[in-house]
């Protein structure tokens, strides 16, 4: 599958090398030198035909996770795969927690580096026939928010008390709870069902284009208005206007979209008359408003406006009960995507144990995003805690995850729980003594370490090297010298042993 592919590192001798690779694997290159030109390049015209990001760290100005946290504020889906020479478990922690698909410790091989691009085009094009399918599937209902927390029980009460009315609702919670998804069932339940449904997600319009997206504008009213817009509000005319990220919007907006909400009245950016507006009314924010309006960043009025019906979302560490409901769930909806009988049909209960003991910062839109991801790449028909291994990395240690061995068997209709014949992790122990009762050789004994290392922190060579007490060109020249491939740990054809 041919595409663009961003390549993000403020090194030009990487970003050749990168250029280089990326042309021999059949993709497109776009090069920036930093995270400020990245997120320029996104938001350009550009950025549409990006198909995956390969994203140094370690940047001056807006670094690797700067650009992160940005592109999920913008709501910017395209995978990215992070590269970083400092591979210790707290970068790729951090890396990932951002939304990073990915990750490859500088100097990466090829291999590896085509590997992981080509697994994030995959999860991106099925993700993307996903989304298309979610879209036609039609008005949302209270029984598509799949939940049997008692936490959840209270907000789906209050919001099915709120979809009879046209009161303005102001939904509150983490980025990736499901806000949006309440507000779609309150709007599929109730008396403007059939009207239309207008998202804006106020945090990823430029400031500029606030007032003109929201309430449109004539022809010639600014550079660039080359046809007239009918704005956000006269498109949700008679239906549900849907404003996430509310917290976002500048102060100046905040007074027109006041007035929008108290008269129902919009004025046009370069209109000479204001336009009349009937619609239902749903903010969404993850942010705490009432702190905004004391800080002087949000109006105490609009917030009074908006904030009349309010609904808090927990977060998912907060349900962990419904962990287990979600995750069949999804798996459920990559089989549908695939529109045949389930290549997946089971999770084992290790890797069930381990998704429940996450605490999910990214709440259900990362756990979506990594059973996707587990399930299109998985090579078997069983999710094991293998096909997780950023989640992995980090609970593993912290929690018991045994299973009961007499978990049911798998079944195509329903993915249920197995437990495979695998453990989490080695015990590790190296032999001083050979099978004659004589001392190993250092080198014998070196070689075994190394081994063990680069598979106990799974090939972060940086980790590695600092666990074995040398550097980084140190340890490379030991794997020449036993021709160990720095990809997998095993020694190279007929190399010594």
């Amino acid at each position: 599958m041919a595409g663009s592919i961003l390549i993000v590192d403020d090194d030009p001798v990487q970003r050749r090398l990168l250029q280089a690779a990326v042309t021999r694997f059949g993709y497109e290159p776009l090069l920036a030198d930093g995270g400020e030109a990245a997120l320029a390049t996104l938001d350009s015209a550009a950025g549409s035909a990006i198909s995956a990001v390969v994203l140094d760290l370690a940047m001056p100005g807006i670094d690797g996770v700067g650009v992160l946290e940005a592109m999920r504020e913008r709501d910017m889906r395209t995978p990215v795969i992070v590269q970083t020479a400092q591979g210790g478990i707290d970068t790729v922690v951090t890396a990932m927690r951002n939304g990073a698909f990915d990750f490859v410790v500088k100097p990466a091989s090829p291999e590896r580096l085509r590997t992981a691009i080509a697994n994030a085009l995959k999860v991106e094009a099925l993700g993307e026939d996903a989304r298309r399918s979610r879209k036609k599937a039609g008005a949302v209902s209270f029984k598509d928010i799949v939940t049997r927390s008692p936490a959840m029980d209270k907000v789906i009460r209050l919001a099915q008390k709120a979809a009879g009315s046209d009161i303005p609702i102001l939904i509150e919670g983490e980025s990736g709870v499901g806000k949006e998804l309440v507000a779609r069932a309150i709007q599929g339940s109730g008396e403007r069902r059939a009207k239309p449904f207008v998202t804006v997600n106020c945090g990823a319009i430029p400031e500029n284009l606030v007032e003109s997206i929201l309430f449109g504008h004539e022809k010639g009213s600014f550079t660039g208005a080359t046809e007239k817009h009918t704005g956000k509000f006269v498109e949700a005319h008679g239906g549900t206007l849907f404003l996430d990220e509310i917290g976002d919007l500048p102060l100046d907006v905040q007074v027109k979209l006041l007035r929008a909400v108290q008269d129902g009245e919009v004025d046009p950016v370069g209109g000479k008359s204001t336009l009349k507006v009937d619609i239902r009314l749903i903010s969404a924010t993850h942010r705490d408003l009432l702190q905004q309006v004391k800080d002087g960043k949000f109006r105490e009025d609009l917030f009074y406006r908006l904030n009349v019906y309010p609904i808090v979302v927990p977060p998912l560490r907060e349900r962990r009960a419904d962990i287990a409901h979600l995750v069949r769930h999804f798996m459920a909806r990559v089989t549908a995507g695939r529109g045949g009988a389930p290549r997946i049909n089971a999770i084992s209960e290790r890797a069930l144990a381990m998704l429940e003991a996450y605490d999910w910062p990214g709440n259900i839109r990362q756990l979506e995003n990594a059973v996707f991801r587990a399930s299109v790449l998985c090579e078997g028909d069983v999710l094991t805690e293998e096909e997780f291994p950023q989640i992995r990395a980090q609970v593993e240690g912290s929690v018991d995850l045994g299973g009961d061995e007499s978990a049911p068997a798998q079944t195509a209709a329903t993915p249920q729980v197995v437990e495979p014949p695998v453990a989490l992790r080695p015990s590790g122990m190296l032999e001083a003594l050979d099978e004659r009762g004589n001392v190993r050789s250092l080198a014998a004994v070196e070689l075994e370490m190394i081994k063990l290392a680069i598979e106990h922190y799974r090939g972060q060579m940086s980790e590695v090297a600092r666990r074995l007490g040398i550097g980084r060109s140190t340890l490379y020249r030991k794997l020449k010298e036993h021709g160990i491939d720095p990809e997998d740990g095993r020694p190279n054809g007929s190399a010594a042993s």
